[in-house]
């Protein structure tokens, strides 16, 4: 095809490409969502009335993301292997409540950590209190890609074969942390590397963030391990790296 004629499909090419890059660069736009519920006649200045505060964002023209939101927010209500999975966030509120004792409280939390490229980050947050000593808090991610419509599993994302390897820049990261934390050999032994499946992919870095007593004491919190993209070349595939 000569030059000339070829111009127009060459411009056109570029066009789609433009269009498609400025969709997964353009701002999402999010709406907060916020319910906290209380038992009927149980006062705000009560500090020991039972409670479920929601707080979640909805995103706009996004509806499978949302879905998926609301299904990670229900399993993370899930704190026994007898219980059920509630069939709304609604009905947990009001079945919470109902069999709440004083002092009794729980919060869920979805927000975006992140937007690049065509990917949105969202981190989950859970705590459950039931009496005791501590509630039991909990965290997750969810990579989405927009483009895709769909999540992003580790699978996904990496070269095939390659898992091993990224687990072994991850055991580096852990070896890192814990030399920044100043824990001893003694404090390796008792609380050891272990793989998680909380993952976010950020602009810089994946960040792994571990549940409580998987990697540390409770006291720790959610440990975070930061592996930088210079260190998973050949590792991650080159569509999410930087």
């Amino acid at each position: 095809m000569p030059f000339r004629q070829a111009l127009p499909l060459i411009a056109l090419s570029l066009l789609l490409s433009a269009c498609q890059h400025f969709r997964s660069e353009s701002p999402v736009e999010v709406r907060q969502a916020i319910s906290e519920q209380r038992p009927a006649g149980c006062s705000e200045q009560d500090d020991n009335c039972p409670l479920v505060n929601i707080d979640t964002h909805l995103f706009v023209d996004e509806p499978a993301l949302n879905a998926l939101i609301d299904e990670r927010l229900r399993k993370m209500t899930v704190n026994n292997p007898d219980a059920e999975l509630p069939a709304t966030l609604e009905g947990y509120q009001r079945d919470f409540l109902r069999d709440a004792e004083r002092g009794w409280s729980s919060y869920l939390q979805a927000k975006l950590r992140e937007q690049h490229d065509s990917l949105l980050v969202i981190e989950l947050s859970s705590y459950l209190y039931t009496g005791g000593a501590h509630g039991m808090p909990g965290r997750g991610f969810i990579n989405y890609d927009r483009e895709q419509d769909r999540e992003l599993g580790l699978a996904d994302i990496l070269v095939p074969g390659k898992e091993g390897a990224f687990w072994r820049a991850a055991a580096q990261a852990h070896q890192r942390w814990l030399l920044a934390n100043q824990h001893d050999a003694e404090f390796a032994r008792q609380w050891p590397f272990q793989r998680t499946s909380n993952i976010a992919l950020l602009r810089d870095k994946v960040l792994l963030k571990y549940d409580v007593y998987s990697i540390a004491p409770y006291s720790s919190g959610h440990p975070e391990l930061e592996i930088p993209y210079e260190a998973l070349e050949a590792i991650v595939k080159p569509a999410y790296l930087p």
